[in-house]
């Protein structure tokens, strides 16, 4: 690589992170504080409804093997 190449490349990586700066400041909407709760709420009700479902399904399938394998 020549100097030419490097310097072209090195103001392409400084204008990316520039214009990757400028859109998270001004044109990405962040959520207020209050929606951000109720998202982390609903996700951790998701979450322990979704695991409690595997449990119950991981109990059954386990208790049903075994019931098959005692009767053989």
């Amino acid at each position: 690589m020549h100097g030419g190449n490097l310097e072209k490349e090195m103001k392409k990586v400084v204008d990316f992170i520039k214009g990757s700066f400028d859109e998270l400041i001004n044109k990405v909407s962040w959520p207020k504080y209050g929606e951000l709760q109720s998202s982390a709420m609903l996700v951790l009700v998701a979450t322990l409804i979704f695991a409690l479902l595997v449990g119950v399904i991981d109990y059954l399938f386990k208790n049903g093997v075994s019931l098959i394998y005692e009767n053989l």
